[in-house]
């Protein structure tokens, strides 16, 4: 079980009248329990999953804070805390990797009298191994892994997925074909699926949760692999010593910064992560503004990632920007009314208009011929989102970050050679939204840019993507096994 998992609701659309009205009851039962209950371990999940639900992050951080120090050596809640802290401002990368590091501390240890013997023996093909809860509903990190999974050299490599799930779907069916070897771990405890994984001599192990989805974190910190390696699942450290490698781009981990991650850096060429792209024909349209006469901006990222800095800066731009409009939305089941009375008290609420999840994805991709720029969140910065958006040939505004997490919309739009999306700070960023929803002629310029050169970027280029990935796999591999 993850950290996640605490937070998981039903999502079918029947219940999100019900459950909003319970959610509300629940939070002011609370408030008038609290102290009789004195935090109450079970109590303060539930409240903390209704938070979630709210997306009042400040809150769940809070009550994380408050569960860790009752219950001092539960590692899921650790790790869920300093997720959580990804979506705010308040640590730095240094705070990040010790927090981590105090996580890991945390985490069983095994004696090998428990364990089968981890083989590290070079073998004619290399062993590689993929672990994820998410190979499921076509989650986002599917059309990253797919780029990986559906062209490679089965001479050199046998390729392993294991899924950390309780229930399959026709998404973890589709990627069992792609694999030489497919078992599902997630009704396994952690000493069995640490003996059963050991059991297949995997010399390569990709872990794609990190402290996200339902991480099996534990595995690593006893080692299932003798190569393991952190991608696309995570953008951050893991803390652990064991986890040898984490997969970036030199946009993304400076040199000067490699000591603030616990693995040592494998630097892709270009980019760190490239999508396969959409089985539709791409059609080119006129931004909105044109027939609108007003301009939209929007964003389709988790509601998690609007923190208090985001909406400051998003309110000074539809005020600055007369007529303007946002939309928002995004993939999870989340309630609106929080954010809704954030920026009511910014006074911009009439410009903003919440839409619900789509439940056909080709529906979802339309929503983004209604956007004339996508706002990019931070410090946690949109990842699928962006990638969609640009395919759509929406053009992305980032900000300048501090670490892996919060560089991602540098690396997109560095690969895209349009630095003039990477914005240095909030008033820059103010400035140029407001810029670009007044500049017509250069405003088409970009969005000619996006659509035109996009498709030719590091971006969607999975063959070039693909070679890049093994190529440094297999170096990896002959410079610990030989």
């Amino acid at each position: 079980m993850s950290s996640a998992n605490l937070f998981d609701f039903d999502k079918s659309q029947e219940n999100q009248i019900y459950c909003k009205k319970l959610f509300t009851h629940c939070l002011n039962y609370y408030k008038y329990t609290n102290d009789l209950f004195k935090n109450d371990k079970l109590l303060l999940l539930a409240v903390t999953r209704i938070y979630k639900r709210f997306s009042d992050i400040d809150n769940v951080i809070a009550n994380l804070n408050k569960l860790i120090k009752k219950n001092s050596n539960d590692s899921i809640i650790y790790a869920s805390y300093i997720y959580y802290n990804s979506f705010k401002t308040d640590w730095s990368q240094e705070l990040f990797l010790q927090k981590s590091i105090d996580l890991v501390k945390k985490l069983p240890t095994y004696s090998n009298s428990e364990l089968k013997k981890l083989v590290k023996k070079k073998k004619d093909q290399i062993y590689l191994g993929f672990l994820s809860s998410d190979i499921r509903g076509n989650h986002s990190i599917t059309y990253f892994l797919e780029t990986i999974l559906k062209k490679y050299e089965k001479k050199k490599f046998k390729i392993f997925l294991f899924n950390n799930l309780r229930y399959e779907d026709d998404t973890t069916l589709k990627f069992s074909s792609y694999s030489d070897e497919k078992i599902n771990i997630g009704n396994l405890n952690d000493l069995e699926a640490l003996n059963l994984i050991r059991d297949k001599k995997i010399d390569v192990m990709i872990d794609m949760m990190g402290m996200t989805s339902s991480n099996r974190i534990t595995l690593f910190k006893n080692r299932i692999a003798p190569i393991q390696i952190s991608w696309c699942g995570y953008c951050n450290t893991t803390g652990l010593n064991e986890m040898d490698y984490i997969i970036a781009d030199k946009n993304l981990i400076y040199d000067n910064e490699q000591n603030f991650y616990s693995e040592k850096i494998l630097y892709l060429n270009d980019i760190w992560n490239t999508h396969r792209g959409f089985d539709l024909i791409r059609k080119q349209v006129l931004p909105p503004s044109v027939n609108n006469n007003y301009f939209t901006f929007g964003s389709f990222n988790n509601f998690s990632k609007i923190n208090d800095n985001v909406i400051e800066v998003w309110s000074e731009i539809l005020k600055k920007v007369e007529n303007s409009k946002l939309i928002l939305k995004t993939v999870s089941s989340r309630d609106v009314e929080f954010l809704s009375s954030k920026f009511e008290k910014k006074g911009v609420i009439k410009s903003i208009k919440f839409l619900p999840k789509q439940k056909d994805f080709k529906d979802h991709l339309d929503l983004y011929n209604k956007i004339d720029l996508s706002l990019d969140t931070f410090p946690y910065n949109g990842v699928t989102t962006s990638f969609e958006a640009v395919w759509m040939g929406v053009p992305v505004l980032t900000m300048k970050g501090y670490n892996f997490n919060s560089r991602c919309g540098e690396s997109i739009n560095k690969n895209l050679k349009i630095d003039y999306l990477i914005s240095k700070n909030h008033s820059e960023y103010i400035e140029k939204a407001t810029e670009l929803s007044k500049n017509k002629i250069k405003f088409k310029e970009l969005r000619d840019q996006v659509f035109n050169e996009s498709i030719k970027s590091p971006l969607f280029d999975t063959n070039k993507f693909n070679k890049n990935f093994f190529s440094v796999i297999e170096g990896v591999y002959e410079k610990i096994f030989n």
